[in-house]
């Protein structure tokens, strides 16, 4: 008389029927799964909205980094009239020179 024991697997989530004298599985049934994409349209609704999101950053990323030279220079040329309007205070102190 074979006695049988069922598991759920706790990777897959599958169930078994084990039985206990022999120790072998006896039957094997494996979750169902919910299908990758219920509705195709919907699906493809979404990736041409990723693509635009995608355009639209890549759009900003490209805008800050055309004005990045100039914006490096405006502030290049007020830190410059700044020190020449104060000549004394020079550069800041090295670490080792606080001693």
């Amino acid at each position: 008389m074979a006695k049988l024991m069922e598991l759920t697997c706790p990777c897959c989530e599958a169930k078994l029927k084990v039985d206990i004298v022999t120790e072998s599985v006896i039957t094997y049934e494996e979750k169902k799964k919910a299908p990758p994409i219920e509705d195709f349209a919907k699906a493809v609704q979404n990736l041409k909205g990723e693509a635009a999101k995608r355009e639209e950053a890549f759009q900003r990323s490209f805008q800050a980094n055309k004005n990045q030279g100039e914006v490096l220079n405006r502030k290049f040329d007020e830190l410059l009239k700044q020190a020449k309007a104060d000549p004394k205070k020079g550069p800041p102190k090295k670490p080792f020179e606080f001693d």
